[in-house]
Formats: C-alpha cells, structure tokens, sequence
C-alpha cells in the first residue's frame, strides 16, 4: 500500500489524522511554496490534491512564474568517513566518479525493492 499520490509531475504523503477525522497531505520538496489538502474520504482527498496542483499551477501560469520543482537532481549524502572512503576507492577500482557509482547504487537498489 503506498502512501503516496501523483498528479502532474508533484507527489505528496498522505497521513490520517485521527484528531480531525480526515485525510491530509502536504506536497513535498518545494522550498518556497506550501501546497496542503485534505478530505475526509479517499475521494475527496484525491479531488482536493488534484485541485491543488492545478490551482498551484494555473497560479504560475497567471503570474508568469515558473512552478517549483520538487527535487533538483542534487544532493548532499553524508556517508561517514569509512564508506565514504570504500565508496571513493571502489569508484576508482570502476573507472567511474563517486557520484556516479552511488547513483548506479540507488538504481540497483529501485529497481530490486
């Protein structure tokens, strides 16, 4: 079961909230925007995100704003000091950048889980 919905290129994490008695959601991994929804069934939850994003985005497009993304493609992996140096010499061993043999790493990883 996945916890996680799609619409036009954003996802966000649904969590239940027992409190208020209803589904909620915030989209993820943008910096300078907060995209929240919620509804108090799967249907409404879904209509609401989907409502959401396309709010978000005719927004954009009304304030000739390019939209966030929410993953740049980059980022900081803190691996300590003895993986980080069997991870650099393994890249070497390979002919290949550390960034290169870890993104092989998370590709093998995806693809098995």
């Amino acid at each position: 079961m996945s916890n996680i919905m799609k619409h036009k290129g954003y996802w966000a994490e649904v969590k239940y909230s027992d409190e208020d008695g209803c589904f909620c959601g915030k989209i993820e991994g943008l910096k300078n925007t907060l995209i929240f929804f919620e509804g108090e069934t799967v249907k409404k939850l879904k209509k609401d995100f989907k409502e959401a994003v396309d709010s978000y985005l005719e927004s954009c497009r009304a304030n000739n704003e390019t939209p966030e993304k929410q993953c740049k493609g980059s980022l900081n992996v803190r691996l300590g000091v003895e993986l980080h140096n069997k991870a650099k010499m393994k890249s070497i061993e390979k002919n290949i950048s550390i960034n290169e043999l870890i993104k092989n790493a998370v590709i093998a990883y995806l693809k098995t889980n």
